[in-house]
């Protein structure tokens, strides 16, 4: 995914988010990681700690106030712990270039270790869903596979997923996904590869493809597409519903 960055195509497609007049409810947290790095996150918390816990994944740029409001969406929605990583460890980008170039620049092992250290934070014992958007939505297949048995459920929209089996066998979650008919990079192509592989291999994955473009769900974007996106987000809620029990 990172190596569409450099496509100037790619970058267009992706519009500076807007500034909002956002008043968080959750907390930003910090916690130990594998490398020996904090690592952090916005937390909505449920009021039984021993509820599920859903795993946000943002785009390419960064934790912004667009997921944490997005995060607590799912929190009034789900009325679980709700748990939006912070993948740039604080950076946020406020142009494409920047969001280019973090995307690019991050470590693929940085970014296993912080799924790691929000994976112990939620507990040996949580029941763990995923959900995340274009880079975000590459990742929570990578989140999910990394929770092995304690992820139940994965909402990919308009990600990049994995292309061996080798990195997917691990993965014990059913996969969502959500995709984009004139979408230029995560196509048919791609996605129906990713199919095989999964009955390759055994794994759960149904998709839908909607008449819409590349981030029709971002509401900040022009291609927001309203129809495809209360469908998408319909559907999605529904599967995570079933998953988060």
């Amino acid at each position: 995914m990172a190596s569409l960055a450099d496509q100037d195509s790619f970058r267009q497609q992706h519009e500076i988010p807007a500034d909002l007049d956002f008043q968080p409810r959750g907390a930003m947290i910090t916690f130990p990681t594998p490398d020996g790095k904090p690592a952090s996150a916005y937390l909505m918390a449920s009021t039984d700690p021993a509820r599920p816990w859903l795993l946000v994944i943002h785009e390419w740029w960064g934790l912004n106030d667009h997921i944490r409001r997005e995060a607590e969406h799912l929190f009034d929605s789900l009325g679980v712990n709700v748990l939006a990583l912070d993948l740039y460890d604080g950076q946020v980008a406020s142009d494409r270039d920047q969001a280019g170039q973090l995307m690019q620049s991050r470590d693929p092992r940085r970014l296993e270790s912080i799924i790691k250290g929000a994976l112990d934070h939620c507990g040996p014992n949580a029941v763990i869903s995923t959900i995340g958007w274009c880079f975000g939505g590459g990742w929570s297949l990578r989140a999910s596979i990394l929770a092995g048995t304690r992820s139940k459920g994965c909402v990919m929209y308009y990600g990049m997923p994995v292309e061996k089996a080798a990195d997917l066998m691990p993965l014990q979650a059913e996969v969502l996904g959500l995709f984009a008919s004139q979408d230029e990079w995560i196509n048919e192509d791609v996605v129906r590869k990713f199919d095989a592989l999964c009955e390759a291999t055994g794994k759960r994955f149904s998709y839908t493809f909607y008449n819409a473009d590349h981030a029709f769900a971002n509401p900040s974007s022009p291609r927001y597409n309203s129809t495809a996106a209360t469908d998408a987000n319909a559907t999605a809620l529904a599967f995570l519903r079933n998953k988060l029990r």
